[in-house]
């Protein structure tokens, strides 16, 4: 089977090898193991490869480069112009050899492989959605068009579109599906946590406007000021991380915020182990796997209202859903905190769900759809 993936996601050559983000490539590396050839289109990246990039696992693949694009500025959407036909044209070309072809959705180079795959009604297709499908979520104009594409059997025929959530008047295309990070031999004994010494807090994602980090921060300055012996360590890297540290430095909360930087994953999975809480105010997600990670190891989650998430917390019985109000969040989490006997309900509910969505059961589940 040729299996053609088109993504967005930025990919480093190094030693004949392609690496991109840890997280997606170990879920395509699991793609990958049914078939024969590996077709990949997606831009290149100049950075080198670092602790978050793996590469595939496969011995033969074929890498077709394109150019990534962006219309956030004028000049941007001049060059787009001459971008998008070139693009478009090794997109077909790459269709063209495969027995199987998987979209890498929302993105720029989602939406044209959308576009594309429409002239290929006859071959096999799955699209994973890793944004937001909720109908009801105010999203850019390039994410609402791939989702009406994919969803319409009419111009797109033989496809399983993977999303998050289960969701009202879906197209046949559609399916509810999950991702996952650790196997069946991964479910040991959850650590006691209990709240005797330091109440330890962690957030794990690019630091970035979107997924909140500064509210992450002042929710647990505000806990402090409220007299509990909490720490936050954040773990990732991004334009706001200047900005974090300004912040911390200036209200000196140096002595029980940190900010780790990226970190391999047993790294990080020794931070769940040892954390209470983990924390994603963030305003826009798919599955977010560093809720499902810090579950699975009986972190009680604490996250914003959207895309799946509501589902994943149970609304609210396994997990606090934010409000975005600093005052009534703070209010919420100090309610868990003097009930201990409430936390270790809400972490083995926790636990119990997200040990349900193993890489196991999703090999199992990507057999089937191939």
């Amino acid at each position: 089977m040729n299996f053609v993936i088109v993504t967005h996601v930025p990919h480093i050559i190094h030693q004949n090898k392609y690496f991109a983000y840890a997280p997606y490539v170990r879920e395509m590396n699991i793609w990958i193991k049914q078939v024969d050839k590996l077709i990949i289109v997606a831009p290149i990246s100049n950075l080198k490869t670092s602790s978050i990039d793996i590469s595939y696992e496969h011995n033969n693949i074929e890498f077709i480069p394109i150019a990534s694009f962006d219309i956030l500025r004028l000049s941007s959407v001049f060059a787009t112009v001459f971008k998008v036909p070139c693009i478009c044209w090794k997109i077909y070309q790459a269709m063209q050899k495969a027995d199987h072809i998987h979209l890498r959705c929302p993105g720029n180079i989602g939406l044209l492989g959308c576009v594309v795959q429409i002239l290929f009604p006859n071959k096999i297709k799955t699209a994973k959605y890793a944004g937001n499908w909720d109908p009801k979520s105010n999203q850019p104009i390039s994410y609402t068009l791939q989702k009406w594409i994919l969803s319409n059997p009419f111009l797109t025929k033989n496809i399983q579109v993977l999303v998050y959530g289960e969701w009202d008047n879906n197209s046949k295309n559609i399916k509810s599906f999950f991702t996952a990070t650790y196997n069946e031999s991964d479910k040991l004994a959850v650590p006691i946590k209990d709240f005797k010494e330091q109440i330890r807090f962690v957030f794990v994602g690019t630091l970035v406007s979107g997924k909140n980090p500064l509210y992450c921060i002042q929710l647990v300055e505000e806990l402090k000021r409220r007299g509990y012996n909490v720490s936050l360590a954040l773990y990732g890297e991004g334009i706001e991380r200047i900005t974090l540290e300004q912040y911390i430095n200036q209200n000196n909360l140096s002595d029980f915020i940190s900010l780790e930087g990226n970190q391999n994953a047993e790294s990080i999975k020794i931070a769940y182990k040892q954390s209470h809480f983990v924390v994603l105010p963030s305003q826009s997600e798919g599955w977010p796997k560093a809720i499902a990670e810090g579950m699975f190891w009986g972190c009680v989650p604490i996250a914003t209202t959207i895309s799946c998430v509501p589902f994943m917390l149970d609304n609210g019985q396994r997990g606090i859903l934010l409000e975005c109000d600093l005052a009534q969040d703070a209010n919420q989490i100090e309610a868990v905190l003097q009930n201990l006997v409430e936390f270790e309900n809400r972490s083995k509910a926790a636990s119990d769900w997200s040990r349900n969505y193993t890489l196991d059961v999703f090999e199992a589940e990507i057999k089937k759809l191939l």
